[in-house]
């Protein structure tokens, strides 16, 4: 039986993801962004069709922000754990709509949610690497998705000369005010509707490779190597866990 939360939780589950909206599109308002690959986008766009837009999990913070200015009617996965009901509620402010699910029999409920509101016309948004990892290691959700669909993936990567970047298993990145950006679409990637289990594995280390090409082009692109490298500053845990630029 399921609780029903306090005031205070409820209060929480308001008043955070507004406080971080704001916060955060004072932060985005600092940076300058340069796009790269913005064909591809439009090429998914001009399409009678949704598609996938798909991303590691440690730009889920810039994805969401640079995305919100960039086309309507987005669809997303979050955890099924309490701790998402707040990533749930920030994305619904953006105004994308959102499934509940993880890798178990949510996930499969949260996957057919998915295909029913594309096929209602939203685009979907999908972490590629989930939420739990192994980073920058391609999952079969998006594959799935669209396969189902007939729709196309479209790769996204983010990076930042400057940045924090969280003690999470990721290493989570939110930019630095002032920091330059650079947002990157690579070339879709399309699944055949049908397909056995050989082929959704070649689709998916396709898929990952094209994401981690599209990641180390993104960050050499503001001169670095990638987001977990020894320059950046760790955000969380002790001294011993902080690492200096």
């Amino acid at each position: 039986m399921a609780v029903k939360p306090g005031f205070g939780q409820r209060l929480a589950l308001w008043l955070v993801p507004l406080v971080y909206t704001m916060l955060v599109r004072l932060l985005f308002a600092t940076c300058r962004v340069r796009v790269i690959g913005e064909e591809h986008r439009r090429w998914c766009y001009s399409r009678s069709t949704p598609f996938v837009a798909a991303f590691w999990h440690y730009s889920v913070f810039a994805v969401i922000e640079l995305s919100r200015n960039r086309g309507k009617r987005w669809a997303a996965m979050v955890s099924a754990s309490d701790d998402a009901e707040y990533v749930a509620r920030l994305l619904e402010r953006q105004g994308g709509v959102t499934v509940r699910g993880s890798r178990n029999r949510s996930g499969v409920r949260a996957l057919k949610g998915l295909i029913d509101l594309m096929r209602q016309g939203y685009n979907a948004a999908i972490v590629a690497d989930g939420s739990q990892g192994p980073p920058r290691v391609m999952q079969a959700g998006a594959l799935l998705l669209a396969g189902k669909i007939g729709a196309p993936i479209l790769p996204v990567a983010v990076a930042a000369d400057r940045y924090w970047a969280f003690r999470s298993w990721d290493r989570t990145v939110l930019p630095k005010p002032f920091a330059r950006l650079v947002l990157c679409y690579g070339e879709p990637l399309t699944v055949p509707a049908e397909t056995g289990a050989a082929m959704i594995e070649s689709s998916r280390l396709e898929l990952e490779a094209r994401l981690n090409r599209l990641y180390e082009k993104a960050w050499r692109e503001v001169g670095r190597s990638g987001h977990d490298a020894d320059r950046c500053v760790v955000v969380g845990g002790g001294a011993a866990g902080r690492q200096r630029p």
